[in-house]
């Protein structure tokens, strides 16, 4: 850093206190009893404001730069406009000693002797606050909040903006050290900084300006040791100057941050630069310094003659003005000087003038390292950093040897004062340069080498070696250019010209030297032959690629230029100095910033490539340049055959096609190959240039490769002109490429006609058949011949998919194809056409039949599925239908289809014809009418009305309790159907049931619904005589006689074990009786003995009149023989006692006695038997459904039928033929 006099202007009297516009344009000066505003851009006095009677002590202008206020010592404050023009005035009981604005809220704070007030433009008056001690100076927060008050006791008074106090700081000095000034630090931000990687191996250039800085500071880290990351915070920091000679710095809490700073003189005045980074301070010293943030001082200013008593340092500015006891104002302003060091993308910099920041060029990762003194050098190598302090020199080493690692612990301290003008520092010494002598010093500050040249040292680098032995590349103001050695006393000089050196570097194989003079020249030597081998003009500074040889950089008159080998310079816009170049990457100082600059390398790749030097060009673009210059680099080395290259730089850009292309030609050069020729050809086809390639391919006798590359990309035209007249097949080749090519290009139709043309059917109807075009297709297939049978199917898949299917069964027909044709009824689902197929072709009736059944399954036609199934002779398929089928339907309590179901399983079993299912169909039948009947009792129990009457319900639930053995049937339940049967016992007064149903249901579980219900029924039921209604009681036609209505043989007579016969309606007992033929006589000959129906002698029937002693009446004698007359009636007697049944077994003669009508006669398929059942009253109509063979009485049965319009056992409709 260094101070420039700008200005300077005496007045008569002393200048207490000035003030900035914010925007720096105007210089408000508190100098006797008048204000004086200066123009800040040349210094000239504006105008003098008259208005206060006694001396101005201070001046203070608000932040929106409207108005600005003037305190005096004639106890007066006059706010005045940025027009300069008086608005308003008022006073305090006591002089004025300071003002501030609100730099928030605009709020104006006057402090007095005694007292401090505060307006506001919205006030009409001053709020004033008494106070025990003088105020001498005041300031608000950043936010204003907070108003801080320091005074003449040693005590600082925060107050809000009501002036009431929240905050007292008391010094320790007390009264013996009044607060002379304060000062809130500006800075809003919070900086951040994080380690950051680092890289191996790059010089570090520094040079020595003559014209250096009188001030230069550098950073050095905590003294403790590592460097890590740090938080870095300013949020309402204020700065404290008292007269016992001490700074100290204090948070809004009031809590002290660090060790008071002693000054060795009394303050007058502490002023923060505009972003906090610095603060003025002036006093008894008679000289403005200049210190850190945190107080350490880093120089002086500006010295004067006398006190200064105020200082201001303009916004946003580095200029800083000065008021003095003796009327001098002085403008300084003050140029800071960059301290750095570079070593590859690692770059070290002074920040704050007392830390240093080292920082990343590649990830822009920092570190800072924190000194608390003026940085003054800074040197960096590998992984040593020196900082050099006013007394002393650190020595910092990376904590490891990991590339990424950018921690920094101390190595050495250097304790000693050293002046030099810069600072090289290397694996073991440190290289001090005092104007023409170089000092090696190691890092015990032991000098062990020094060197005297015969000029100014104007620059001096470290160019590498080993440790301990390292190089170092000088260049002196006479033009000479030296290499040192630390371990050697003695300079080689490698080349001397006859102007002073500016910048230096050396080529990375040491073979090549450029040099910058002093008339911005670049000049590059061969350091072996000390041979010029060209200069560039307008540089200011040089770097050589540390990865390429022959390319190097240099900068000025704001461009970048790039040289290759002896290529002509590219250049490009860039601002600032190059001091690395490393790749494709350029680091550049602009001002005060270090930056690494991407710069692709197309310019010099593109001179090798002209001069196709393609493994030059390439070794320039691995560099880094864009896709696309890989891109030329790898075509430009195809072109010219150096596959090497080419693949490599394919390789780059991710081209699998032609790293295809390439790995095909090594191969084929691996077999022998070696027709160069040929290989360009295929270049020349990969690259897109066909007419090329087809002419080398012709040239080489190739021309199948030529006709196959024009024929793949559909350069029909350029392949026949190419062909010319050839052969036939090569020309039907050309067409069916040509048609292929129609194809893929959307033009259907025309590839169509052109493969029809070709002769490929098969590819024609693929593309007809998939647009759906017809008409087209069934021209065409009427037009094959039946002998194609593959073209032909194929059009018939095609007029199935678009349910074409009168042309695809014309197809089949023409082709002779009855199982394909048979196959598309079934997938069309035209039935009737497949069943009159199956009719004439029987071998066909599973293909029909199979799918006709699954259909109807999946249509939820389950009951014609099943029937389908079984004329397919699927009777596994068949009767696992109906299994299902009558699971579901009891599962879902639809007993009545669970009985019709059974039945029908019963019926399958017959037709199927095996002993074992012989068996099941009886068990089936059982089960049919044993669900049957528990739909009735079902429906009663659940439904809250029922349409039976009570008769029906108590012979139903009757007939059921005898069948029901102790496992009863899933889905019927006991409870139910007893519990019926006792309702229905108690209401026609067949109480001895009821009671006996009631006990029963005691051994059952329950339902809850029932149970209240239920034992009241019971207790009821046992006030009534244990006794059965005798017109309840059932008669065996047989042998007459009465059954209990709990009958232990079940649903049998008591007497002649005759099993009762039921009607399947309301299950009374029917009048029949059945009988059986003996055995020679067969069930044909029965039945037509039966219907012979011999002539009976019919009497006349008359009335007789019967009289008695009591009674008269009239009988009708209908003339009905004598039952003893009856051949049937005398087989019915039977052995009484007998426990065995005895069946009622006739012959002929009985056969020919009995009457057709009344004979009902059960015709059960093969192999059952058939059955024959005699009516024994005639006048009880009674019928018999010809296919369930259920007896039900005519008039049920009719008025079933009309209801339901079928059978209500077996569902046969009543138009179906028996």
């Amino acid at each position: 850093m260094r101070s420039c006099t700008t200005a300077r202007e005496v007045e008569e009297h002393n200048i207490y206190d000035l003030a900035f516009r914010p925007d720096g344009s105007q210089l408000i000066v508190a100098a006797g009893n008048r204000v004086l505003v200066y123009d800040t851009a040349d210094g000239t006095l504006i105008q003098p404001l008259k208005g206060h009677k006694d001396t101005v002590y201070c001046v203070a202008y608000a932040k929106d730069g409207k108005r600005f206020a003037s305190g005096s010592a004639d106890k007066s404050i006059i706010i005045w406009t940025s027009k300069l023009e008086g608005i308003l005035k008022y006073t305090h009981n006591d002089s004025i000693q300071c003002v501030a604005y609100n730099p928030v809220t605009h709020q104006l704070a006057s402090c007095s002797s005694g007292d401090f007030g505060l307006w506001s433009p919205e006030q009409k008056s001053v709020s004033k606050h008494k106070v025990s001690s003088k105020i001498t100076c005041c300031g608000w927060t950043n936010d204003g909040q907070y108003l801080a008050l320091g005074m003449m006791n040693g005590v600082v008074s925060i107050r809000n903006k009501n002036g009431e106090e929240k905050v007292k700081i008391e010094r320790p000095g007390g009264s013996s050290s009044p607060i002379w000034s304060i000062a809130w630090n500006p800075s809003k931000h919070t900086h951040t900084h994080t380690e950051i990687e680092t890289a191996e191996s790059a010089e570090s250039p520094y040079y020595n300006e003559e014209t250096s800085s009188v001030l230069q500071d550098e950073i050095c880290m905590c003294h403790t040791g590592l460097c890590v990351c740090f938080r870095d915070e300013h949020n309402d920091i204020l700065a404290v100057a008292d007269w016992g000679q001490r700074l100290s710095f204090y948070q809004l809490s009031g809590k002290q941050m660090g060790k008071d700073r002693q000054l060795n003189f009394d303050p007058c005045c502490v002023s923060f630069f505009s972003k906090g980074e610095y603060i003025v301070m002036g006093g008894s010293d008679k000289q403005a310094s200049l210190y850190t943030k945190d107080g350490v001082r880093l120089g002086t200013i500006g010295e004067q003659s006398s006190w200064v008593w105020t200082c201001r340092v303009k916004p946003d500015s580095n200029y800083v003005v000065l008021g003095c006891q003796d009327g001098t104002i002085a403008f300084f302003q003050l140029i800071f000087s960059t301290v750095h060091g570079l070593y590859k993308d690692r770059y070290a910099y002074r920040d704050s003038m007392t830390d240093v920041i080292v920082q990343h060029l590649i990830t822009e990762q920092k570190v800072r390292i924190k000194c608390r003194e003026l940085v003054k050098k800074i040197a960096i190598y590998r992984s040593r950093l020196a900082i050099q302090l006013p007394e002393k020199i650190l020595i910092y080493e990376l904590h490891s040897d990991d590339s990424s690692d950018m921690h920094y612990r101390v190595k050495e301290k250097i304790c000693k004062r050293f002046e030099c003008n810069l600072l090289v520092v290397c694996s073991q010494h440190i290289i001090l340069c005092q104007e023409k002598r170089l000092q090696c010093l190691s890092f015990t500050a032991v000098r062990e080498k020094e060197w005297l040249m015969e000029s100014l040292i104007r620059y001096i680098k470290v160019i590498g070696g080993p440790s301990g032995r390292e190089g170092l590349l000088v260049g002196l103001k006479n033009g000479a250019i030296l290499k040192i050695f630390v371990d050697n006393p003695f300079a080689i000089t490698l080349l001397k010209q006859n102007t002073s050196v500016r910048c230096l570097d050396m080529s990375t194989s040491r073979s090549k030297l450029a040099v910058v003079d002093e008339h911005n020249t670049c000049l590059v030597y061969d350091i072996n032959t000390k041979e010029l081998l060209f200069q560039e003009p307008n540089a200011n500074s040089v770097a050589w690629n540390t990865q390429c040889e022959d390319m190097l950089c240099f900068s000025g008159s704001g461009y970048l230029n790039i040289k290759a080998s002896n290529f002509p310079v590219h250049q490009q816009k860039l601002q600032g100095f190059v001091v690395g170049y490393n790749g494709s990457k350029i680091f550049c100082l602009h001002v005060y910033s270090m930056a690494a600059v991407e710069v692709p390398q197309s310019a010099p790749m593109y001179q090798y490539l002209e001069r196709r030097m393609f493994q030059e060009a390439y070794q320039i673009a691995c560099l880094g340049v864009t896709d696309n210059d890989w891109k030329d680099l790898a075509t430009e080395a195809l072109e010219g055959l150096d596959f090497h290259t080419a693949k490599k730089a394919f390789i780059r850009v991710r081209d699998l096609r032609y790293l295809e292309l390439i790995n095909s030609i090594e191969e084929r050069k691996k077999r022998g190959e070696s027709n160069n020729q040929l290989f360009l050809a295929d270049v020349y086809a990969y690259q897109g240039k066909f007419h090329e390639a087809a002419k080398l391919y012709r040239k080489t006798g190739h021309d199948s490769r030529a006709l196959s590359m024009y024929t793949d990309l559909r350069m029909f035209e350029y392949a026949k002109d190419f062909l010319g007249s050839a052969d036939p097949k090569d020309t039907k080749l050309l067409m069916k490429k040509q048609a292929d090519w129609a194809k893929n290009s959307k033009e259907p139709r025309a590839a169509a006609d052109m493969y029809l043309t070709a002769g490929e059917h098969m590819k024609a109807i693929e593309i007809i058949g998939e647009h759906g075009w017809m008409d087209m297709l069934i021209d065409l297939a009427r037009k094959l011949d039946k002998a194609e049978r593959e073209p032909l199917s194929r059009c018939a898949v095609f007029f199935k998919k678009f349910n074409h299917h009168g042309y695809a069964a014309e197809i089949y027909n023409k082709m002779g194809d009855l199982k394909a044709l048979v196959q598309l009824h079934v997938d069309a689902r035209h039935w009737d056409e497949a069943f009159s197929l199956v009719e004439k072709h029987s071998q066909f009736r599973d293909d029909v039949y199979v799918p006709y059944a699954q259909w109807l399954a999946e249509h939820d036609r389950f009951e014609e599925a099943q029937r389908a199934f079984h004329k397919a002779g699927r009777q596994a398929e068949a009767v696992r239908v109906l299994e299902q089928l009558t699971h579901n339907a009891v599962v879902e309590s639809r007993f009545n289809d669970a009985s019709y179901y059974y039945w029908m399983l019963s019926m399958q079993c017959l037709d199927i014809r095996s002993e074992m299912l012989d068996k099941s169909c009886f068990f089936f039948f059982h089960l049919a009418e044993l669900y049957h009947v528990y739909h009735s009792v079902h429906r009663y129990m659940s439904e809250p009305f029922s349409s039976n009457m009570p008769e029906i319900l108590f012979n139903i639930s009757r007939f059921l309790f005898h069948n029901l053995t102790r496992d009863a049937p899933m889905g019927i339940s006991k409870v139910d159907t007893l519990y019926a049967l006792a309702k229905q016992s108690k209401l026609l007064g067949a109480y001895k049931v009821a009671r006996h149903a009631f006990e029963k249901l005691q051994g059952l579980k329950i339902p809850s619904r029932y149970q209240d219900s239920m034992e009241l029924s019971c207790l009821t039921v046992r006030s009534k005589p244990y006794r059965d209604s005798e017109d309840l009681i059932p008669m065996c036609y047989r042998c007459s006689t009465n059954n209990p209505l709990l009958n232990n043989q079940g649903n049998s007579c008591i007497n002649c074990r005759q099993p009762f016969i039921y009607s399947a309606s309301s299950y009374e007992v029917l009048p029949l009786v059945e009988f059986y033929l003996e055995d020679d006589i067969s069930d044909e000959e029965a039945v037509s003995l039966i219907d012979l129906e011999v002539p009976r002698v019919q009497t006349n029937s008359s009335w007789q009149e019967m009289s008695s002693a009591e009674s008269q009446c009239l009988r009708m004698d209908d003339g009905t023989e004598d039952p003893e007359d009856d051949p049937f009636t005398a087989k019915l007697s039977f052995e009484q006692g007998g426990r065995a049944f005895v069946p009622v077994l006739v012959n002929r003669a009985v056969l020919r006695s009995m009457s057709r009508r009344d004979v009902l006669i059960k015709r059960w398929p093969r192999p059952l038997s058939w059955q024959y059942y005699r009516s024994l009253l005639p006048d009880v109509s009674i019928t018999m459904c010809p296919s369930c063979f259920q007896m039900f009485h005519s008039e049920d049965y009719e008025l079933l039928v009309l209801q339901h319009n079928c059978c209500p056992y077996c569902r046969r409709p009543i138009d179906e033929p028996s």
